[in-house]
This record gives structure tokens, sequence and C-alpha cells, in this order.
């Protein structure tokens, strides 16, 4: 199985790795432009509306990115983004072993959660092996055990109306007490998929905070800044419009696509 799914779809993962690398630079170097220039904002939604329609249409919803090896897990796995939130909050967790640590679950849902680490625990989990593809270019692969977020958005009972998972993070990326909070997005198709998780281990240890502590998403079939890290809380919603510049995520907001699929 594994064979198969990483043959079709390697060519497109260096792809893609190497074009989001590509459009990440330029869009640092061109960034009022892309802000500010309605017909090339207005293009980049039609290209990416077409990207998602694309993926969906062909890949089957549960097709599985590749898995690999304990033997294959990368020595040194780099962290992305935040690597050590300065929020006062977050280092208040931090600093008790996120004892009180507690994963808000509410939106648009029949029964709101607020789950300690230990009853996450408790939860039906999934371990995989699998490969970090990073915006920048590089790739990483590392052993994640987590709860299934199928089995907490079940227990919690979506609302009919609900149509994307958004979670809302500890970290601002720049280190403000009163910056703008990470937090990113996923439909319903990804948020049910059997290699979606809510990772609190990493390489058979306890997630470590420069990888996301002490709960952090992970969303095998997109590229890694659709992982979350440092979840705080997760909420159901049927649109984006409320929610930041109404785009989805803290990158989708300045210029990223929100769907990155892989």
């Amino acid at each position: 199985m594994r064979d198969v799914v990483e043959k079709s779809g390697l060519n497109r993962r260096r792809w893609l790795s190497g074009a989001f690398a590509v459009a990440g630079s330029a869009f640092v170097a061109a960034c009022d432009s892309v802000t500010h220039n309605p017909v090339v904002q207005q293009a980049l939604r039609m290209a990416h509306g077409l990207t998602y329609r694309a993926q969906r249409l062909i890949l089957p919803r549960e097709a599985l990115a590749p898995e690999y090896a304990e033997h294959e897990i990368s020595p040194d796995f780099k962290p992305n983004g935040s690597t050590n939130p300065m929020a006062s909050d977050y280092v208040a967790l931090r600093d008790g072993g996120f004892a009180d640590y507690r994963l808000e679950v509410g939106g648009l849902v029949e029964r709101p959660l607020s789950l300690s680490l230990a009853e996450l625990r408790a939860r039906p989990s999934r371990t995989q092996i699998t490969k970090h593809d990073c915006v920048e270019g590089w790739t990483s692969i590392g052993k994640w055990t987590g709860a299934k977020l199928s089995a907490i958005l079940e227990e919690a009972g979506l609302r009919p109306e609900a149509k994307y998972i958004v979670f809302y993070c500890y970290d601002a990326l720049n280190q403000q007490e009163d910056g703008p909070r990470y937090y990113e997005s996923i439909d319903l198709v990804d948020a049910f998929h059997p290699q979606t998780i809510l990772a609190y281990d990493m390489n058979d240890q306890v997630l470590p905070v420069p990888h996301g502590a002490p709960l952090r998403l992970r969303v095998e079939r997109q590229i890694g800044y659709k992982h979350a890290k440092y979840i705080r809380r997760i909420e159901a919603v049927e649109s984006f419009d409320h929610i930041e510049g109404g785009n989805g995520g803290y990158w989708p907001d300045r210029g990223y696509q929100w769907y990155a699929g892989i």
C-alpha cells in the first residue's frame, strides 16, 4: 500500500514543496502588492478553488499519506514556526507541566467538551510515522501518537451546518503578548480522515515544546503550516467570515493558500 501511494504522490509532493517555497519567497518580497492588488487576489482565489476541487475529485477521501518504518525516522526533526511561545497563559501552563491544560471543543456542536490531557489520552488514538513537508522546502519523518480528531468530533456531535474545524493556538509569531495568535482550519473531509490526529507524543516521548506541546494537529495530507501547534481550543464553524481576516488561517490571511493539500 505504501509503495503505491508513495510512487503516485512523490512527484506531486516534490513539485508542491518547491512551488510553495518559491511562492513563499515571492510573497515575502512582494507582500504589499499581493495584499492590495484585487486582480492578483482574484486570480489566487480562482487558482485555489480549482486546486481544492481537483484534489477532492481525484483523491479518495480516505486515501492515506505514505507511512514509514521506525528506521526511517529523521534523527533531527526541525521544528517549524514558533518554538517557545511567550504568551503569559501558555507560559503558566508550560511551567506547571501542563497539569491545568484543557482542550475546549465548541462552536457548532451539540455537546461542548473540555478535556484534560489525561482525558485526551483515554480517547481513541492512532500512531503513525509520516513525512512533514514544510513550505520552506525541507522534509522530516516523525512518529506521532494522538487522539483521533474524528472521535473527538463525534463525541461532541457536530451540528448539520458545521463545515469547517478551526484550531486556535497559544502562540503569536511576533512573540508579543497582544500579537495575533496563530490559528488554522480544515474542512470536514480532512477532519474525519483516519490520519488526522491531535498529537500529544512524538517519537515515543511526550510532545516537546518546540514541536507544539501539549497538543498539535497532524493533518498528513497537507503542507506543514496547516499542522497547528500549541492548540488551546477547537471550534466548529459554518464559515470563516467572523474570524480574524476571514480566510481560515494565520498565513491564509497573509496571502497563502487556505487549502495546501499534497
